[in-house]
């Protein structure tokens, strides 16, 4: 695991951008892992403003939605596949035809699990895949105790998780769904290479668990210890809680060049 600290989200953004924008040009038709929440925006931000500089093209681009929630309106502002096209697709020139997710408009969550794991298997699996964090070290809705091989089903979100989300519905715990389709930590661990992004204190806790912490279904983050290609990128305010930080910030410095992220 190769962990990278920003001086700020500014650079986090532009340093993952550069990973994405490599993706692009060395594939001819790469799959994109997208994670919703606040800790992203700088990357999809900075990849809109090249994209409006007519740096890069996503015309050739499947992306893929770690996960939706259950029990909102078609039309609700914070259904994931709508929030991602809010702040990035509508932005880009991907078409809406590339872009995957769960189906969650029927009565039947299960077979939307399974199918979105079929349309996954279907793009060829998911070249690259962004992920964010919770407080809790859940990653996607893979909350703590989530068995480490699982796939693509509904998970029950913490009282936790519907807290620290409900700054998105108004403050208002009560408007935040209970239930999720989410990509399991087997799913995502079938990514080509995940990277992790995290910002401000209130992930320091759950970042050094995951980096330095045991392997454990308690800190589902945690299971990027086992990814021969995961790649974590924090500010510094995310890495405070890291006990080998000096190490990881020589180790990037000191990174060869014929060596990528």
């Amino acid at each position: 695991m190769e962990v990278i600290v920003a001086k700020n989200a500014e650079e986090l953004g532009s340093i993952v951008a550069n990973v994405i924008v490599q993706l692009l040009g060395r594939m001819e038709r790469p799959t994109l892992g997208l994670a919703t929440g606040s800790s992203p925006q700088p990357v999809y931000d900075e990849l809109v403003r090249r994209h409006r500089a007519g740096a890069i093209s996503f015309a050739n681009t499947t992306a893929c939605l770690l996960d939706e929630y259950l029990d909102l309106p078609p039309e609700h502002p914070q259904l994931y596949r709508t929030f991602i096209r809010r702040v990035f697709v509508d932005q880009i020139d991907l078409p809406l035809e590339q872009l995957l997710g769960p189906d969650v408009s029927g009565n039947q969550p299960e077979t939307c699990s399974a199918r979105y794991e079929a349309a996954l298997k279907g793009a060829g699996g998911v070249d690259l895949q962004v992920l964010g964090i919770g407080s809790d070290g859940h990653i996607g809705f893979n909350e703590p105790s989530s068995s480490l091989a699982s796939r693509t089903r509904v998970k029950t979100l913490t009282r936790q998780t519907r807290e620290d989300n409900a700054r998105f519905f108004g403050g208002e715990v009560d408007a935040v769904p209970k239930h999720a389709v989410t990509q399991g930590i087997g799913t995502i661990l079938e990514a080509r290479h995940l990277v992790l992004v995290a910002r401000g204190a209130g992930k320091a806790k759950a970042i050094a668990q995951a980096i330095e912490g045991p392997l454990t279904a308690m800190v589902p983050a945690s299971a990027l210890q086992l990814h021969p290609h995961a790649t974590v990128v924090i500010d510094p305010e995310a890495a405070s809680g890291l006990q080998l930080l000096d190490y990881y910030e020589q180790a990037f410095r000191g990174k060869p060049p014929w060596e990528p992220i």
